[in-house]
């Protein structure tokens, strides 16, 4: 999944609303690399996540601007963001919030917690046992949560970005696959090249401090009432009967595939659709071809299969099996 291609600025006054808020959210790459160097990719998956009302899952070693990453997105967007650093002590309270006594009342009242929020970023969310990260599952996918029997509504608009280490296990509770299941998206951050790593140097020895994005001139260039306007035109974005035909049969061969224990499920399905659409939208078409749900595929499916433990042994990943079903099933003309 690469950047789509920019609308011309000098265009936008010309366009109507739907294209506006395109051209608006262009514009974040833009204003977020002044922070944060390359990663287009995970910054088009992020803005994908927010225009389908879903979760992403942030993959990659420590050190790669994950953090980095979130922060510059929410003050590119003039969005509140909050950070929760899980770990194994870390109570289902501490995220959701609690009730409090106040002795000059006698009265309880709620105290919201950190997910009272428009971007959560759950720093390592696998370092916390399941019944706190049980506690994200129905903000995720209500968007409320309840405390003492009273359910509260969370802001709009509403994305978690939990990250994860790929290559420290120790101390670490994996995502049951309800969970997983439940991200939109699993976006992998990798390291910079040497090129995009001297220009991350570069920029520290020129007095850039990731703490104070003000300093690096980061303003608000998108805000809610863009993405409001990028959601409805999504929603109008054409799909034509063979390209459902075609998502659901990619899903489908992952279930018969032999180097997979646990295939992709209708949620899965719905999830592609979903992503193909933003992207098709994203990318300046008002309908979906077969190469938006191709551009879609590993990021939205790669954490929704399971692989059987013999073929995790022979060297195959969850990419490879995807890569390997989009080779062989037919492609809709």
């Amino acid at each position: 999944m690469s950047a789509p291609p920019p609308v011309p600025a000098e265009t936008t006054e010309l366009l109507g609303n739907g294209d506006t808020a395109r051209a608006s959210l262009e514009a974040l790459r833009s204003e977020i690399a002044k922070a944060v160097v390359g990663q287009d990719p995970a910054v088009t998956g992020l803005v994908v996540a927010l225009l389908c009302r879903g979760h992403v899952l942030l993959e990659g070693v420590p050190g790669v601007a994950k953090t980095l990453l979130v922060r510059a997105l929410a003050a590119s967007l003039d969005l509140d963001t909050k950070r929760v650093q899980f770990t194994p002590d870390l109570m289902p309270s501490d995220v959701t919030g609690s009730l409090v006594y106040d002795a000059r009342t006698a009265e309880f009242s709620f105290q919201p917690g950190p997910v009272f929020t428009n971007l959560l970023l759950a720093d390592e969310i696998n370092r916390t046992p399941p019944k706190t990260q049980s506690s994200l599952l129905e903000a995720m996918e209500e968007r409320q949560v309840t405390v003492d029997g009273t359910p509260r509504q969370l802001p709009d608009p509403f994305l978690v970005a939990a990250t994860q280490n790929p290559v420290e296990y120790e101390g670490t509770y994996p995502l049951p696959e309800a969970q997983l299941d439940r991200f939109l998206l699993k976006l992998t951050v990798p390291l910079p090249s040497r090129e995009e790593e001297i220009n991350v140097l570069t920029r520290h020895s020129d007095g850039f401090d990731p703490r104070d994005l003000k300093s690096a001139g980061i303003r608000p260039v998108a805000g809610p009432s863009d993405l409001e306007a990028g959601r409805d035109a999504v929603a109008r974005t054409k799909v034509s009967p063979e390209i459902a035909g075609y998502v659901v049969d990619i899903c489908r061969a992952t279930r018969e595939s032999p180097s997979l224990s646990l295939g992709v499920s209708p949620r899965g399905a719905t999830a592609l659709l979903s992503t193909a659409r933003a992207w098709a939208w994203l990318t300046g078409r008002d309908y979906v071809i077969p190469d938006d749900v191709k551009a879609l595929a590993l990021p939205t499916l790669r954490h929704r299969i399971q692989l059987r433990p013999e073929a995790e042994m022979e060297g195959v990943t969850p990419d490879s099996v995807i890569t390997a079903v989009l080779a062989h099933v037919p492609v809709p003309r």
